[in-house]
Protein backbone atom coordinates (compact mmCIF):
# COMPACT_ATOMS: atom_id res chain seq x y z
CA UNK A 1 0.00 0.00 0.00
CA UNK A 2 1.31 3.40 -0.98
CA UNK A 3 0.76 6.43 1.22
CA UNK A 4 1.38 9.97 0.05
CA UNK A 5 1.67 12.97 2.36
CA UNK A 6 1.86 16.49 0.95
CA UNK A 7 3.32 19.52 2.68
CA UNK A 8 4.45 23.01 1.82
CA UNK A 9 1.19 24.72 0.99
CA UNK A 10 0.29 28.11 2.36
CA UNK A 11 -0.67 31.66 1.53
CA UNK A 12 1.46 33.87 -0.66
CA UNK A 13 1.08 37.08 -2.64
CA UNK A 14 0.98 37.07 -6.40
CA UNK A 15 4.45 36.76 -7.85
CA UNK A 16 5.67 34.74 -4.90
CA UNK A 17 6.93 31.18 -4.70
CA UNK A 18 6.13 27.98 -2.84
CA UNK A 19 7.58 24.50 -2.90
CA UNK A 20 5.33 21.54 -2.33
CA UNK A 21 6.66 18.20 -1.16
CA UNK A 22 5.09 14.77 -1.31
CA UNK A 23 6.59 12.06 0.89
CA UNK A 24 5.79 8.56 -0.30
CA UNK A 25 5.81 5.49 1.88
CA UNK A 26 5.28 1.92 0.83
CA UNK A 27 6.68 0.45 -2.35
CA UNK A 28 6.81 2.85 -5.29
CA UNK A 29 7.29 0.70 -8.34
CA UNK A 30 9.70 1.95 -10.95
CA UNK A 31 6.83 1.75 -13.43
CA UNK A 32 4.79 4.30 -11.50
CA UNK A 33 4.04 7.77 -12.70
CA UNK A 34 3.77 10.50 -10.10
CA UNK A 35 2.31 13.92 -10.34
CA UNK A 36 0.58 16.95 -8.96
CA UNK A 37 -3.05 17.79 -9.47
CA UNK A 38 -5.18 20.64 -8.20
CA UNK A 39 -8.82 21.31 -7.59
CA UNK A 40 -10.97 24.26 -6.67
CA UNK A 41 -14.50 23.85 -5.29
CA UNK A 42 -17.03 23.31 -8.04
CA UNK A 43 -14.46 22.44 -10.67
CA UNK A 44 -12.91 19.22 -11.88
CA UNK A 45 -9.50 18.18 -10.70
CA UNK A 46 -6.83 19.12 -13.23
CA UNK A 47 -3.36 17.83 -13.87
CA UNK A 48 -0.60 20.32 -13.12
CA UNK A 49 2.66 18.44 -13.62
CA UNK A 50 3.50 14.76 -13.95
CA UNK A 51 6.65 12.71 -14.25
CA UNK A 52 6.71 9.31 -15.88
CA UNK A 53 8.59 6.13 -15.14
CA UNK A 54 11.33 7.04 -17.61
CA UNK A 55 11.56 10.65 -16.47
CA UNK A 56 9.27 12.13 -19.09
CA UNK A 57 7.75 15.32 -17.69
CA UNK A 58 4.57 17.06 -18.75
CA UNK A 59 3.04 20.31 -17.58
CA UNK A 60 -0.34 21.88 -17.95
CA UNK A 61 -0.12 24.82 -20.35
CA UNK A 62 -1.20 27.17 -17.57
CA UNK A 63 1.91 26.46 -15.48
CA UNK A 64 4.61 25.96 -18.12
CA UNK A 65 7.62 28.13 -17.42
CA UNK A 66 6.53 28.78 -13.84
CA UNK A 67 6.31 25.38 -12.15
CA UNK A 68 8.95 22.65 -11.98
CA UNK A 69 8.33 19.06 -10.94
CA UNK A 70 11.15 16.92 -9.61
CA UNK A 71 11.65 13.68 -7.79
CA UNK A 72 14.25 12.46 -5.31
CA UNK A 73 14.18 8.68 -5.57
CA UNK A 74 16.51 8.21 -2.63
CA UNK A 75 14.10 10.09 -0.39
CA UNK A 76 10.94 8.82 -2.08
CA UNK A 77 9.84 12.42 -2.34
CA UNK A 78 8.16 14.36 -5.13
CA UNK A 79 8.44 18.14 -5.34
CA UNK A 80 6.67 20.96 -7.09
CA UNK A 81 8.48 24.29 -7.22
CA UNK A 82 5.97 27.00 -7.98
CA UNK A 83 7.24 30.42 -9.03
CA UNK A 84 5.49 33.56 -10.26
CA UNK A 85 2.31 32.42 -8.59
CA UNK A 86 -0.99 33.90 -9.75
CA UNK A 87 -4.34 34.16 -7.97
CA UNK A 88 -5.71 31.57 -10.41
CA UNK A 89 -3.23 29.05 -9.00
CA UNK A 90 -5.25 29.04 -5.78
CA UNK A 91 -6.44 25.47 -5.19
CA UNK A 92 -6.04 22.34 -3.15
CA UNK A 93 -2.98 20.55 -4.51
CA UNK A 94 -2.79 16.76 -4.48
CA UNK A 95 0.06 14.35 -5.02
CA UNK A 96 -0.75 11.17 -6.92
CA UNK A 97 0.90 7.95 -8.05
CA UNK A 98 -0.11 5.14 -10.35
CA UNK A 99 0.94 2.58 -12.90
CA UNK A 100 1.38 4.03 -16.34
CA UNK A 101 3.25 3.71 -19.61
CA UNK A 102 6.17 5.79 -20.74
CA UNK A 103 3.91 8.81 -21.43
CA UNK A 104 2.61 10.12 -18.09
CA UNK A 105 -1.04 11.14 -18.24
CA UNK A 106 -2.32 14.49 -17.02
CA UNK A 107 -5.76 13.00 -16.40
CA UNK A 108 -6.51 11.86 -12.87
CA UNK A 109 -8.22 8.57 -13.74
CA UNK A 110 -4.87 6.89 -14.38
CA UNK A 111 -3.64 7.47 -10.82
CA UNK A 112 -4.56 5.09 -8.02
CA UNK A 113 -2.96 6.61 -4.92
CA UNK A 114 -3.67 10.08 -3.62
CA UNK A 115 -2.51 12.28 -0.79
CA UNK A 116 -4.82 14.29 1.45
CA UNK A 117 -3.98 17.57 -0.27
CA UNK A 118 -2.35 20.83 0.72
CA UNK A 119 -3.96 24.22 0.22
CA UNK A 120 -2.28 26.92 -1.84
CA UNK A 121 -3.76 30.41 -1.69
CA UNK A 122 -2.42 33.24 -3.83
CA UNK A 123 -3.65 36.75 -3.13
CA UNK A 124 -3.54 39.62 -5.57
Amino acid sequence: QVQLVESGGGSVQAGGSLRLSCAASGYIYSSYCMGWFRQVPGKEREGVAVIGRDGVIRYADSVKGRFTISKDNAKNTLYLQMNSLKPEDTAMYYCAAGMCGWWPPLTDNEYHYWGQGTQVTVSS
